[in-house]
């Protein structure tokens, strides 16, 4: 080859080869790439260099490197063209590949997913498969997922599980030295075109819900949440409450089902210091059944037996005039919110914090589930975290209590995200953690909770969503949810992951015809940052054990380019 070049083709002499590595240097190009665009290089048959040829925007589903050539003192990379690529998406060899692309206009950027159409021959056998829990067929599992997102995944997957790496994401992110100038743009740039773009669905309206609109093609829902956190003033959690009441304005225009919820944080429209004060006094009337809450409207039970109250080590003051009004300035902000979900129809679900305001928490919701859950229509739904000693407890008397009192209820089901912080404040009381003593009795917990709950809407009203990443207690949901015939077309259960994270999982549970969401946050980057900062802390077992996954994706990666080059 002129110019003394060798050409070594990967998947031709090495066909052979172990792909694990290659993806590593893939996955880093990728990373590399999407951040700060690619410049190329490329040796002419003369010997001349054409210098700063630049790809803007670059997406690894249209440029992938896959071959080199070597010199003694220079490696260029190699592209492979959009024409070879495209076929990358899917097997030709099991499915027909369709070569119609959609209408994108110029302000759009391109699908995540992209759905490939279903022949005759593969719906029947879907069909007969519906039942199955399939989670080792990568092919099926990803088939909606374009290569560029599938590497993506990976790479970001793989980044995360390691500590030091999230350790050093955290330091960056919080530091004082990365809050302005250009060091900040660029962590901002860098945080956009990975994680962020991973994990969340966008940084306005219009991006949400073309994510949404990609995942429904995919056969999955989206949650929708504006990711704001705490407020701590009115003029905050007013703000909120305005980006809370156009999510449901976003849901009610995206096509229908595709949004399953729009969730709500307590902490974000009502003070967190109120919140505080309300759950002292809340656990003080637990105490003392004589201690009279003037303000309390009609509830269900908040805590049990076994509930911990240690946070409360003395009778709290009654509200002051000024936290009365603050409380009727929260109560009025929910009740706008459910009124506007009750209008839409759009379920409203409240998520859980930790035990400091729980009890406030669980006080507004079921006061509003009281006031909205009509007939067999929960609009307002409640999160019970199974990782707490008490969870099971308190969820058969909620549900024992909203049965006699005819209000059909919803809840949602997950393992729970503040364990250190919930130890650690147990101990400075010299009271044992709250939370389970190990992490099977955690498992063992979510499972009969959800087993339960199963039962529960399988012979009367109300719903679950069952939020876990756990492949164990999804089959067995899975399994237990078909044997008492709690299927998709009654709305009943609803499976649930993080935006971005088990992705086998989801789209396992959807081929065996669940319904699945994914909660999707969106807002702005830096809004959006303590999200961000908060889950990579919660989840840090989580995404140190998405082996399973990335293994998955790794191997269909494999799939794909072995397909495509033979």
């Amino acid at each position: 080859m002129a110019g003394g070049y060798r050409k070594i083709q990967l998947a031709g002499a090495f066909a052979g080869l172990n792909w694990g590595p290659l993806f590593q240097i893939a996955e880093a190009f990728y990373l590399i790439v999407q951040t700060f665009g690619h410049s190329l290089y490329r040796k002419s048959s003369s010997g001349s260099r054409n210098l700063n040829r630049t790809i803007p925007n670059v997406t690894i589903s249209r440029y992938c490197p896959i071959s080199v050539y070597i010199n003694k003192s220079i490696m260029a990379t190699r592209v492979i063209p959009p024409r070879i690529l495209k076929n990358l998406r899917y097997n030709t060899t099991t499915k027909p590949l369709n070569t119609a692309q959609p209408t994108i206009s110029p302000a759009m950027t391109p699908s995540l997913y992209e759905k490939a159409p279903i022949s005759a021959s593969v719906a029947v056998d879907v069909i007969s498969t519906a039942t199955k829990l399939n989670l080792d067929d990568g092919e099926q599992l990803f088939s909606s997922m374009p290569t560029g997102r599938l590497l993506r995944s990976t790479a970001v997957l793989h980044a995360t599980a390691m500590g030091p790496v999230v350790d050093m994401g955290m330091w960056v992110m919080k530091s004082r030295l990365f809050q302005n100038g250009i060091l900040k743009d660029l962590v901002m740039a860098a945080t956009r075109e990975t994680f962020f773009s991973h994990f969340c669905a966008g940084e306005n309206a219009a991006e949400a819900g073309r994510s949404i609109k990609a995942l429904n093609d995919a056969g999955l829902r989206g949650m929708l949440v504006y990711g704001v956190e705490d407020a701590h003033d009115n003029e905050g959690c007013d703000r909120n409450l305005r980006g809370f009441l156009h999510t449901v304005d976003l849901s009610k225009s995206l096509p229908p089902s595709s949004v399953s919820f729009v969730i709500v944080k307590i902490t974000a429209i009502c003070p967190m210091a109120l919140l505080e004060r309300l759950s002292d006094l809340l656990r003080w009337q637990e105490k003392d059944p004589s201690f009279v809450l003037p303000w309390k409207q009609d509830s269900l039970p908040i805590f049990a037996e076994s509930s911990p109250l240690y946070h409360t080590q003395k009778r709290p003051e009654s509200l002051t005039p000024q936290e009365e009004s603050d409380l009727e300035l929260a109560n009025q902000r929910l009740l706008e919110l459910c009124q506007k979900c009750v209008e839409a129809n759009m379920p409203l679900l409240v998520d859980a914090e930790h035990t400091t305001v729980q009890p406030a928490i669980d006080y507004f919701t079921y006061s509003s589930a009281i006031m909205h859950n009509k007939d067999n229509n929960p609009i307002v739904f409640g999160t019970i975290q199974t990782y707490l000693k008490d969870a099971k407890e308190r969820l058969l008397l909620t549900t024992k209590a909203a049965e006699k009192m005819g209000i059909p209820m919803g809840f949602k089901l997950v393992r729970g995200a503040y364990m250190s912080t919930e130890s650690k404040l147990a101990e400075s009381f010299g009271y044992a953690s709250p939370i389970h003593n190990t992490i099977q009795e955690t498992h063992n917990c979510f499972n009969d909770c959800s087993s339960f709950l199963l039962e529960k809407v399988a012979n009367g009203p109300g719903s679950v969503v069952l939020a876990t990443h756990n492949i164990e207690s999804g089959k067995l949901a899975a399994a237990k949810a078909h044997e008492l015939g709690v299927e998709k077309v009654n709305h009943k259960l609803e499976f649930a992951q993080l935006y971005g994270m088990s992705e086998a999982l989801s789209f396992g549970l959807s081929n065996a015809g669940f319904q699945v969401s994914k909660y999707m946050s969106f807002g702005p980057v830096e809004m959006v940052m303590p999200y961000l900062l908060r889950r990579a802390e919660e989840n840090r077992g989580i995404l140190a054990a998405s082996g399973f996954d990335r293994q998955l994706m790794r191997k269909e990666l494999g799939r794909r380019l072995k397909a495509t080059v033979f």
